[in-house]
């Protein structure tokens, strides 16, 4: 619960600073200004929206079904805020303690498609109807890799515990349940203790992940759900006002869900990336927040950047990427973990 507090405040916070951040990047690839007139460079653009919003009408369609209705944004922002309580965010502060915490997240986030479902049924558009059966077959395709993706991760950290995981990448050795331990090869800690670097499999797995979290995300090239070249909006046609906003709040919050989560399996989570580093400067409480909001800020930027260079897949595309590559490459790198992790012990 203490790190739901201090993730709700920072979500909001990042969500109307990564608005405007994607506005001006995007407007840097395609040589435009971005806003440019509400505030110095615009800086007060995505608030304005944001007013805008909370005071607009909030319309239900009279073909809807109006409780179902307003429920979906709820259900859809929930599963993603609740995914965040097990996130440690430092070496003290590590969130719910769940033993089986990585598993906990795979599974409450996966729960947003329940209320994309309920969100475009309960519309009673054909074209949101059309946008969450396309999200059905979006997330759960790409739940198959990103569960593959996940367990390479933990099989050779030896653990469940998204804590356990951090610490495994600090740089010391630590001995995880069932007696499986972290295996640390160069010894010097920082950015050479970091997963991807530990075995460089886990590289290739994090390529998956990524193609993965922007599936789970609804992001381009993924945006099939929305795809508002030809569902207008997809399963968030018919909401307006503030509805929309916790739908759009959502979208985001899944960005920066997968992305910190990226940064606690892969990149060393809350320790930080300088070899050998034990100074006041570098770690400690304060320091180890810093690293892993810097970390997933970072991947954030990199799914802006991928959205705005990429076209859309075509949903045969997107379903053979998952099933006929991602899936078998996985496979296969798994084995390699289990072996390698077997070869050490």
């Amino acid at each position: 619960m203490s790190t739901l507090i201090f993730i709700l405040p920072f979500l909001l916070t990042y969500t109307v600073f990564v608005v405007y951040a994607e506005r001006k990047l995007s407007a840097f690839m395609q040589d435009r200004l971005g806003p440019m007139e509400v505030g110095y460079y615009g800086l007060l653009q995505t608030v304005a929206d944001l007013l805008k919003l909370i005071q607009k009408e909030r319309i239900v369609p009279t073909a809807s079904f109006p409780f179902l209705f307003a429920v979906a944004p709820i259900i859809i922002f929930m599963a993603v805020f609740m995914g965040m309580s097990v996130l440690p965010l430092n070496a003290t502060w590590s969130g719910a303690t769940f033993s089986s915490g990585l598993f906990f997240v795979l599974a409450i986030a996966s729960l947003d498609v329940v209320g994309i479902i309920i969100a475009g049924w309960s519309s009673g558009n054909k074209y949101s109807t059309l946008g969450s059966i396309r999200a059905v077959a979006q997330i759960i395709s790409y739940e198959v890799p990103l569960g593959l993706s996940v367990l390479g991760v933990a099989l050779f950290c030896g653990s469940l515990n998204l804590q356990e995981i951090s610490i495994a990448q600090s740089g010391e050795a630590q001995t995880f349940f069932l007696g499986v331990k972290s295996f640390n090869v160069t010894g010097l800690g920082g950015f050479l203790a970091w997963n991807i670097f530990q075995m460089p499999v886990l590289f290739i797995v994090w390529i998956a992940f990524f193609i993965c979290s922007l599936a789970e995300s609804n992001r381009a090239p993924f945006d099939l759900p929305e795809a508002e070249s030809e569902l207008v909006a997809g399963f968030q046609t018919e909401y307006s006002g503030f509805p929309w906003a916790i739908i759009m709040l959502a979208e985001y919050g899944m960005m920066l869900l997968t992305s910190m989560l990226g940064s606690i399996l892969f990149f060393g989570s809350w320790n930080s990336p300088l070899p050998g580093s034990a100074g006041v400067f570098t770690s400690g409480p304060v320091w180890g927040i810093c690293w892993l909001v810097l970390k997933t800020l970072t991947l954030v930027g990199i799914q802006i950047w991928v959205r705005w260079t990429f076209p859309r897949l075509r949903i045969n595309q997107m379903l053979d990427l998952s099933w006929k590559y991602l899936t078998p490459v996985l496979l296969v790198c798994i084995f390699l973990i289990a072996l390698w992790k077997l070869i050490l012990i």
